[in-house]
């Protein structure tokens, strides 16, 4: 005989046999739409035939994820008065919308607002909330449910808030699950704290501090979901953009918008971004601390205007029988005023020619003749007005430009007087000035220098949305790049001060936001830790005095404290053999290193015959190792990881501050369980 349990748990699964079977039906539908007779050409065809592939592929129903999460029982219809027998609704709540054949919902998006209550409601404000039911899965199969009956003050409840003490085990048991593959979605357990910046308006930019295992990037992530949701037309035109450190961390994150219906979202590197030249050359760190300055910014500034001449002589322009003459001394206050308008060093040029063609018809009209547009088309065009806006206001390459700043010395020496000093200026100069722009030794600092000269001249095109992860390891000169991708658009800047790990890496989150060009952005701090266990963020946290001052240490929250050991080893056959022990977990496991450790124990683990990935490569069932260079490690997770020789870590970056922060972000990459070997002995910053 079933039990009471053991029905609503039937019940519940032909729920999601049903809404199965809704969304099949709904995608059947799109693909049986007949589009021969609806469009007018083969271009609208073609996009209308895109938008519903789209479609097609936003409807796909991944069976080993979780159809809906979750179930809200309102005590009143939302929205309604709370009279006396109004009768309450009851919504279940998953990664996107699916409605039956007569369109009643069977699943609600999370992020419409009636779900919001399933993210912030909690006993002291539960938000007219009878129930809310959590669902536990194992692959795509439901499992288990768990009830909190917000409503009920005799009840016993469970938190929702960040000071309360969180209980639900399937909330846990979903945080702490172990992952192979690429990052997942978090919308399963979304907490308040999160939720509240996950739906902030479109139109403010909000800046992301947490540390790690706080969420921060799939908090980021989810923003850009649900702007889209409650913004769509808007964000279809303008567009937006996810920008992260590295391809193996975009690797890394990019099925978790897909996982939630949304495909059109583009992904990209800074230096993706400022992708003007090829990059052949390194900076030292004291160049390209001088090229990241914003201080770069102005003398690109003065070294671009200086082409602009004062004319001397008049522009003569014959047309038919007359010639008209404008002198020196108008063409120079038509230059004076496109100057002060300050406007693109491009766009002025466009203007120049009709600014000196008006002052043409002008003069016609003073003679009694009528010319028109055309004319004024015509005159703008002629050989005398284009010789003069040649001399005046001549073309400038912003490459060539910054050629010329970075070999000539004198050339730099005139527009960096009084911004730089010469240390400065001899920091920057190549010490082989090239040619012409292909031979050239670029950098990747030379290359944001060369798109804040492009911007110069030419303004960049601004989206509607970007999401700026990692943010602390940018260069004052790297966040105007990316500012000028979103200065009519808003921005999610997304990052943790103490793992900079840059010479140039961010100071203060003020001082960078005034740089992105968005000076009023709201901070925000996250500082609950759902991923990091317990010991492993307290022994990482030993470094945070030395590395962030002041900065406030994140505390875990999970109930499993996780694995955590330091172990003294003789070689890499002792590493080899922490590996193999965290590979007996359930879960993908990462051996971090110093980058000039990796050749040595990549040989080592491919002697004994275990097989490894590289970071960003997708981890299987069969080969759940990844080798990670320190240097990448940053934004990545591992179930377990073995951290090799901490202090050549610290040895491998330029300064000890530097060292730390890096060892910082190889400590803080376990999900369960962290082990960390030396045979040298370990900085003395990580001994209590």
């Amino acid at each position: 005989m079933s039990t009471p349990v053991d029905d609503r748990l039937s019940r519940e699964r032909s729920h999601l046999a049903a809404s199965r079977s809704a969304l099949r039906a709904m995608r059947e539908g799109v693909e049986a739409l007949d589009i021969r007779d609806v469009t007018a050409n083969w271009v609208n065809a073609e996009v209308l035939a895109h938008q519903i592939g789209e479609r097609i592929k936003a409807l796909a129903d991944l069976s080993d994820t979780p159809l809906f999460f979750g179930r809200l029982d309102y005590l009143h219809a939302p929205g309604a008065a709370e009279a006396e027998g109004a009768e309450g609704e009851r919504f279940y709540i998953g990664r996107r919308h699916v409605h039956d054949a007569d369109g009643d919902p069977m699943v609600i998006d999370w992020r419409a607002p009636v779900s919001q209550p399933f993210y912030r409601a909690s006993r002291k404000d539960p938000m007219d909330i009878a129930l809310r039911r959590r669902f536990g899965y194992t692959g795509g199969d439901l499992t288990a449910y768990e009830d909190e009956h917000l409503s009920d003050p005799a009840a016993v409840t469970l938190s929702g808030s960040a000071g309360e003490a969180r209980t639900s085990k399937l909330l846990q048991q979903e945080i702490e699950r172990p992952r192979v593959g690429p990052m997942r979605d978090i919308v399963a357990t979304i907490q308040p704290e999160q939720d509240e910046i996950v739906r902030s308006g479109l139109s403010g930019t909000v800046c992301v501090q947490g540390g790690p295992g706080t969420g921060k990037t799939a908090v980021g992530l989810h923003r850009v979901a649900y702007l889209l949701y409650a913004h769509r037309e808007r964000l279809a035109r303008t567009g937006t953009l996810v920008i992260g450190p590295n391809r193996s961390f975009l690797h890394y994150i990019e099925q978790v918008l897909p996982a939630l219906g949304e495909l059109t979202v583009q992904q990209a590197t800074v230096e993706d971004l400022v992708a003007h030249v090829e990059i052949k050359g390194t900076d030292d760190a004291t160049a390209a601390v001088v090229k990241g300055d914003a201080r770069m910014a102005r003398v690109l500034r003065r070294a671009l205007y200086s082409h602009v001449t004062v004319p001397t002589e008049p522009v003569v322009v014959v047309r038919g029988s007359r010639r008209w003459r404008v002198a020196a001394y108008e063409l120079e206050e038509i230059v004076r005023e496109l100057l002060d308008r300050d406007i693109r060093y491009g766009a002025a040029r466009e203007a120049l020619p009709q600014r000196i063609a008006h002052a043409v018809l002008v003069q016609m009209e003073r003679s009694g003749e009528a010319p028109d547009d055309r004319v004024q088309d015509a005159v703008a065009r002629s050989s005398a007005v284009k010789a003069a806006v040649k001399a005046v206001w001549p073309a400038v390459d912003p490459a060539k430009l910054v050629l010329r700043l970075l070999s000539d010395a004198d050339f730099l020496a005139e527009h960096a007087a009084g911004i730089l000093d010469e240390e400065e200026q001899k920091a920057v100069l190549w010490a082989k000035p090239a040619r012409s722009v292909k031979s050239a030794q670029w950098s990747a600092a030379d290359a944001v220098l060369i798109d804040e000269a492009t911007d110069l001249i030419q303004r960049t095109h601004s989206l509607g949305h970007v999401v700026l992860d990692e943010a602390q390891d940018l260069s004052p000169m790297q966040y105007r790049a990316v500012g000028r991708r979103c200065t009519t658009g808003s921005a999610t800047v997304l990052g943790d001060l103490a793992q900079g790990t840059t010479p140039w890496a961010t100071r203060g989150w003020e001082e960078a936001l005034a740089h992105l060009g968005k000076p009023d952005a709201v901070i925000e701090e996250l500082t609950a830790g759902f991923r990091v266990p317990t010991d492993v963020i307290t022994y990482a946290s030993r470094l945070l005095p030395h590395i962030a001052p002041g900065l406030t240490p994140v505390v875990s929250i999970r109930e499993n404290p996780g694995h955590f050991e330091v172990r003294p080893v003789a070689g890499t056959t002792d590493v080899v053999d922490a590996c193999r022990a965290s590979l007996r977990h359930e879960g993908s496991t990462g051996l971090i290193a110093a980058d000039a450790r990796v050749p040595e124990l990549a040989a080592a683990l491919t002697e004994v015959g275990i097989r490894y990935l590289g970071p960003g490569e997708e981890t299987t069932q069969e080969t759940r190792l990844t080798l990670v260079p320190a240097s990448l490690a940053k934004g990545l997770e591992y179930d377990y990881v073995v951290l090799d020789e901490p202090q050549a870590v610290v040895d491998g970056e330029p300064d000890e501050r530097t060292g730390l922060r890096r060892l910082y972000v190889a400590l803080t990459r376990a999900v369960s369980g962290l082990t960390v070997t030396h045979a040298a002995p370990l900085p003395p910053q990580l001994i209590a």
